[in-house]
């Protein structure tokens, strides 16, 4: 491999010898080994067998030590672009010619650069390996993607694939389309939306439970992202809300009025009363909502076509939510009542053919659903997509986002201006289904690979 977790043990079979495979900042060994394996042993460089990316400070170098220290093999990982997209190539893996045999060294240093890769949040990772090795990486689970050239000497492109997405759209929604068989949600049209239109009016009502654990451990944040998750719900339908209902389940009053703070104070930022709800107490903590709307065209999630643009409008400002950290990014919490009338009345002011609000399934998994409503398939260029800074993309496109939106509509349709927030456009439907990314040399990857619900079209009954 001249191309390709932070700890992997690993132990020889046939011996008591072990060794530690560690990322390390003192490289001097390594490159000392690797001169020996592909100048001197292989012949492929002239001279040296440095590069750029030897230089580049982003550049991790994993190595095998046994426990006196001595190293037995290595492997490095650098970004393959100038900003950060997650997209990673392993290389120079160099294993000491009395490790090759039996201790598994050159196994468990690509087993260890895969793992660090997807722990640094890579959503493309690949390496050349020369033909001799193909077989051997493909039995770890590599994929071949074609044949290339490497200092003049035939190789192998192969890819490690990446699940992170298609593995939490699974987990939050796949089951849907089996749970909901028969109740026609939303009817013809509607299907896999948001929100529901209330039949022969102009309301439009929307329903979220926060995850129990976050209620217990976070009451007031809980409190106040029941209305959040609505709004946002009733924003991505272009509805302007009226009105909340809520359901609170608290071990006793102390801890329901920490719940109820949380409320109140988005229902006053939000601009929505609290019209009534229940509440129980003595039992596990619990909390869901129910807003109500007005929209007299709502827009669906299943109106999209292949051939239209896809936007993405996120509010970039905040940061990550104390605790959750890579999973919830807080943007509105501080924002001032007249900004978040900006962020939702979005939808309303562009009408665009189809939009959803970026919900726990992520950018890329909600994406999914817009789709899939709309009978098709999408592709989402990485490098336009709005991203705040200290943010890595890979957690960005998976965390629930405080307030983004996605919207598809014809070439050449602009956002409306929303406020605090980023707009851009960042993807298009196409034929198909699914997900996939598109990298800045053009190459697609698949992000997901078929429906994310099961709902299917918005234009047949589930």
């Amino acid at each position: 491999m001249t191309g390709i977790g932070e700890v992997l043990l690993g132990t020889a079979p046939t011996t008591t010898a072990a060794f530690i495979v560690e990322a390390t900042d003192d490289h001097r060994a390594y490159h000392r080994l690797r001169h020996e394996v592909f100048v001197a042993e292989q012949g492929l460089f002239a001279g040296s067998d440095r590069d750029d990316a030897d230089d580049d400070p982003r550049t991790v170098v994993l190595v095998a030590r046994t426990p006196e220290g001595a190293v037995l093999g290595g492997v490095r990982l650098a970004c393959a672009t100038s900003t950060d997209l997650g997209w990673w190539i392993g290389g120079r893996l160099a294993v000491a010619p009395a490790a090759r045999t039996s201790l598994g060294v050159g196994t468990a240093l690509i087993r260890a650069a895969c793992a660090h890769a997807e722990a640094a949040g890579a959503l493309r990772f690949e390496a050349t390996v020369q033909p001799a090795n193909e077989l051997f990486f493909r039995k770890l689970g590599w994929v071949s993607v074609r044949t290339t050239t490497v200092a003049g000497h035939p190789h192998v492109l192969m890819r490690w694939p990446i699940s992170r997405f298609a593995r939490q759209a699974a987990a939050a929604k796949s089951a849907l389309g089996g749970l909901l068989t028969g109740l026609h949600l939303g009817g013809v049209g509607w299907v896999g939306d948001d929100g529901a239109p209330v039949p022969d009016t102009d309301l439009v009502a929307a329903c979220d439970a926060i995850v129990p654990a976050m209620v217990e451990r976070d009451p007031e944040w809980a409190g106040w992202c029941g209305v959040l998750v609505n709004v946002n719900d009733l924003t991505a339908m272009g509805a302007t809300p009226v009105g909340l209902l809520d359901a609170i389940g608290a071990r006793d009053a102390s801890f329901a009025a920490r719940v109820i703070t949380g409320l109140r104070e988005a229902s006053a930022a939000y601009r929505t009363p609290v019209l009534g709800g229940h509440t129980q107490f003595g039992v596990p903590a619990a909390l869901s909502v129910t807003a109500l709307g007005r929209a007299s065209r709502p827009v669906p999630a299943g109106g999209g076509r292949p051939g239209q643009a896809v936007s993405l409008t996120a509010d970039l400002g905040g940061g990550w939510r104390r605790g959750y950290t890579g999973r919830q990014w807080d943007s509105t919490s501080w924002r001032s009542a007249g900004e978040l009338a900006a962020l939702g009345g979005i939808v309303a002011r562009t009408a665009p053919a189809a939009a959803k609000d970026v919900s726990m399934a992520g950018t890329v998994g909600t994406l999914g659903m817009l789709a899939e409503a709309s009978g098709c398939a999408a592709v989402l260029d990485v490098a336009r997509i709005p991203t705040p800074e200290g943010a890595g993309l890979a957690d960005w496109l998976s965390c629930f986002p405080g307030f983004a939106m996605l919207t598809a509509d014809e070439p050449g349709r602009a956002v409306a201006t929303a406020g605090p927030a980023t707009s851009a456009v960042c993807g298009e439907l196409v034929t198909g289904a699914g997900v996939q990314l598109r990298w800045p040399d053009g190459v697609l990857t698949e992000a997901i690979a078929e429906r994310v619900t099961g709902l299917g079209p918005a234009g047949t009954v589930a």
